[in-house]
């Protein structure tokens, strides 16, 4: 009978590198998932150690094992699970006294631990030195120093020790000398005691970390460089994909003739081959060339700030203007997110412990415009506002993000004063040090972790709405398609917000995926079966206004592209994460009656000036 695999676990504070150490040390043999019975997802992966195979479980991130939040009730269940062979204690090495207050209550509880000092890097940059030996003396197991960019010789070393660990007894581990303190007080006393042992400095700090958060957390400044960042971001995201989704849109749609005529050759009637490869296909194709070229640049641009440190600012910097809205600081980060995919950011909402925190949080992300909602406001920037070029675009679309930022601050207060009353609870928030990103890794996560995860979600949807979108605007009653009517009926809702019929019908069946509203509106106007390609932007300029388009019209539909429903992909999320319908209705109607009332007010100020 084969010996069960032992499990071993890695615990420490947030971002002190346990994530870099379990991907050095589990390749890619791993996987994540949810703790049975919890919202908080974890990784485990195969370590093929010297000892043998182990299971290695990364733990969520905790300061403390007395925990004040789901994560750290998570992260303390696996640290003291009886099943558990040992704990691999991941520490900071620049604050190692912080941390020590951690690894001291796991070793009042349990000795099978090997305590790894992990960003030796910057500890020298800190111009500090740990005497590792010393350390290992006065706590009584096994200590290793580790950095992050030298991959092998962390493998190599944590190899070594935990394969040690392994062999002890428990007589051997019960014998390991056990720290004299229990109460918090004595703890964080022997952790303060310790460092002062162990920790030494050696020459002046060249950390330029504090100068910099001067800026950067100033009351002054910080929010002009977070406006200047995000113009940087988006103006690359712009530049860079219009080339690749030009090439990736020629090289889809290319195949759609011989998906109709293959199809054809099958003996399918002539009504399900248009259906398929003119309706299914052609929206599909539409969302992967419009979806994936952006994705690709935002995401490892958003993930390139997460490493480097800046993310955690702007989430400090936030965080006085969410507490004024009675919301969580945590909820700046889940704004962020959804400018990459309100869907993603809504299961991101685990990370906000409150469940009033977090519900205000899903309800209000979709006032931030994902990237299935770039393409229609750059579009309309392009012909009406920016034509000469994408920097200019970058500063108006800049300037609708910050128009997003101010809505969800808006909704967040109004709902925390109506549906969610309550008091606004305190978190922790570490300001790590800057740190340079490790790009191969950033690519490989962004792209599997978050584009490809993002895409197929998106086109599980928008291949249905395909089909959908072809029947309405084939099949006849009467005389008219079953979409004329759609658009007669919205109309005169749609004339009294300064859009009409066609544009809200479009947003209607644009639901799946809001990369069609554009081609839907196109192929309303011009009275087609199936969606068209926007083409030349110019043109399709010359075609709207010759359908009653004004550049207030333009303006309304950009707010409306701001503040309508989430999409059907957040939608699901929402109603997965919260288990009841009855936030789903929330929140689809929380933005929407935001965009109808802005809407409505432009286009009476217009009128009344005209």
């Amino acid at each position: 009978m084969n010996e069960p695999i032992p499990t071993i676990v890695l615990a420490g504070n947030p971002n002190v590198g346990k994530s870099t150490i379990f991907n050095c040390l589990t390749g890619m043999h791993q996987h994540t998932g949810n703790w049975s019975g919890k919202t908080v997802s974890n990784a485990e992966g195969m370590w093929k150690s010297q000892h043998g195979e182990i299971k290695l479980v990364d733990a969520p991130g905790c300061y403390s094992l007395s925990p004040s939040s789901l994560e750290e009730e998570v992260a303390r269940e696996q640290i003291l699970d009886e099943n558990c062979q040992g704990i691999i204690i991941v520490c900071d090495g620049t604050c190692l006294e912080r941390n020590l207050i951690l690894a001291m209550q796991i070793l009042s509880r349990r000795k099978d631990v090997v305590l790894c000092i992990n960003l030796m890097d910057q500890v020298r940059k800190k111009g500090l030195e740990i005497d590792v030996a010393k350390l290992q003396e006065l706590i009584g197991v096994r200590v290793i120093a580790t950095e992050s960019t030298r991959k092998k010789e962390m493998k190599r070393e944590l190899d070594r020790a935990v394969s040690e660990l392994m062999e002890k007894t428990d007589k051997q581990l019960k014998q390991a000398s056990e720290p004299d303190c229990h109460s918090p007080e004595e703890i964080i006393e022997k952790a303060e005691l310790i460092a002062r042992k162990v920790v030494r400095q050696v020459r002046p700090d060249k950390d330029r970390t504090l100068i910099s958060d001067r800026i950067v957390t100033s009351r002054i400044w910080s929010f002009p460089i977070m406006a200047l960042v995000l113009m940087i971001v988006l103006w690359i995201t712009i530049k860079g994909a219009n080339y690749p989704s030009e090439v990736l849109s020629n090289i889809l749609f290319s195949l759609e003739k011989p998906i109709y005529e293959g199809l054809m050759g099958f003996g399918f009637p002539t009504e399900f081959c248009e259906m398929i490869s003119f309706g299914m296909y052609r929206v599909l194709a539409w969302v992967v060339s419009v979806m994936l070229p952006p994705m690709a640049i935002f995401f490892p641009l958003f993930t390139l700030l997460e490493d480097w440190g800046f993310l955690p600012r702007i989430a400090f910097n936030m965080d006085r203007c969410f507490k004024c809205c009675r919301a969580c600081g945590k909820q700046a980060l889940i704004m962020c997110m959804g400018l990459g995919c309100n869907a993603s950011a809504v299961v991101g909402c685990r990370i906000i412990d409150s469940k009033r925190e977090r519900l205000l949080a899903m309800m209000t992300n979709s006032l931030m415009p994902c990237n299935g909602r770039f393409p229609i406001l750059i579009a309309l920037i392009a012909m009406f506002f920016a034509s000469s070029g994408s920097l200019v675009s970058a500063a108006w679309l800049t300037g609708i993000i910050l128009l997003g930022v101010i809505a969800t601050m808006v909704g967040t207060k109004v709902l925390s004063k109506t549906l969610l009353k309550g008091m606004t609870s305190s978190f922790v928030l570490e300001l790590p040090a800057y740190r340079k990103p490790e790009i191969t890794k950033v690519i490989v996560r962004s792209i599997f972790d978050r584009t490809l995860f993002v895409l197929a979600r998106a086109a599980s949807v928008a291949a249905p709405c395909g089909a959908l979108i072809w029947i309405l605007s084939n099949v006849c009653l009467g005389d008219e398609t079953i979409i004329s009517y759609l658009t007669d009926f919205f109309n005169p809702l749609g004339q009294l917000i300064g859009l009409d019929g066609v544009i809200l019908t479009a947003f209607i069946l644009g639901l799946p995926a809001n990369e069609i509203v554009l081609p839907l509106i196109m192929m309303m106007y011009m009275g087609q079966g199936s969606l068209s390609d926007v083409g030349n932007l110019m043109a399709f300029k010359e075609l709207l206004l010759a359908n009653g388009w004004t550049y207030m019209t333009a303006v309304n539909i950009m707010i409306f592209t701001l503040m309508h429903w989430p999409c059907a992909t957040a939608l699901l999320s929402i109603r997965k994460e919260t288990g009841s319908m009855k936030w789903v209705v929330v929140s689809i109607l929380t933005p929407l009656i935001m965009g109808v009332i802005i809407c409505f007010l432009t286009s009476s100020v217009y009128r009344f000036f005209l």
